[in-house]
């Protein structure tokens, strides 16, 4: 006898990670209101004794980067199944999180406010290693994607400071412009691998828009977005609040930006 509950979870759930069919309304919106809380949890408890400025989001980096990077050991297929499920998305996050976090904790319980270079250091050593691994198991299939999705990520980049530094200043600063860097490069990125490269988007709109005007669209679409989403939030005066949210959009921007540079380098 079936079961509707299974049958529903397995539909929505189970198959776009078995499968790898990218995502749905269903699981889209499930994972976005888990992303939700889950930040405002972490937000609640970290904000009691750590200061959201650009030490913590710059230390952070490696952490993300190599999250991108043992990512793509699931796309080489360094890892199998049932396994590799925790290296996709979104259980990659919680994986990187479960890592990330209790050094977080330690080295601010040990350094204090200094926590940021052990913290930062530990992540740089765990990126090198995932590095070592990638390139001494796979070979450069297309080097020219990443320089092609940094320039472009530069230019827009480069325009957003102009623009801001002249009309709104209220938005000229460094995380505001890692966060519009981020997700330039997620675009980029993105727009030449479905371009060039035959491959496909995992997400909702994003495939409903590419199906529609092609893949370039992604890259106006996103700074047009970002541009408009970083107007209304450096209006906030909040600024530990204003600063994690930004951290949390750089995370969402530059993790799957660098893991599907890295991915279509290696060419897998």
């Amino acid at each position: 006898m079936s079961n509707p509950l299974w049958e529903f979870i397995q539909k929505y759930y189970i198959n776009s990670i078995v499968y790898k069919t990218g995502y749905n309304p269903v699981n889209t919106a499930t994972w976005a209101v888990i992303l939700i809380a889950a930040v405002y949890l972490i937000y609640k408890y970290l904000s009691k004794f750590v200061e959201f400025d650009e030490r913590f989001v710059l230390s952070n980096v490696p952490f993300i980067l190599f999250g991108s990077s043992i990512r793509v050991f699931e796309d080489a297929g360094f890892i199998k199944p049932p396994i590799s499920y925790a290296f996709m998305s979104p259980m990659i996050y919680v994986l990187v999180f479960s890592i990330a976090f209790p050094i977080f904790l330690a080295c601010v319980r040990i350094r204090g406010k200094d926590y940021w270079k052990a913290y930062g250091l530990i992540g740089i050593f765990l990126l090198l290693s995932a590095q070592i691994v990638l390139f001494s198991r796979l070979r450069v299939e297309n080097w020219f994607v990443f320089p092609s999705a940094l320039a472009i990520a530069i230019s827009l980049t480069a325009a957003y400071r102009f623009v801001t530094s002249r009309h709104f200043r209220h938005m000229r600063n460094g995380l505001s412009e890692l966060v519009f860097f981020s997700h330039s490069l997620d675009a980029a990125a993105t727009s030449i691998g479905i371009s060039f490269l035959g491959y496909w988007e995992l997400h909702v709109i994003p495939r409903l828009l590419i199906r529609a005007f092609g893949p370039w669209v992604l890259i106006p679409v996103k700074v047009f977005v970002f541009f408009a989403i970083l107007y209304v939030l450096d209006k906030e005066r909040d600024e530990n609040a204003k600063n994690f949210v930004k951290f949390v959009l750089i995370v969402l921007g530059l993790g799957p930006a660098i893991r599907d540079s890295i991915r279509m380098t290696f060419g897998v």
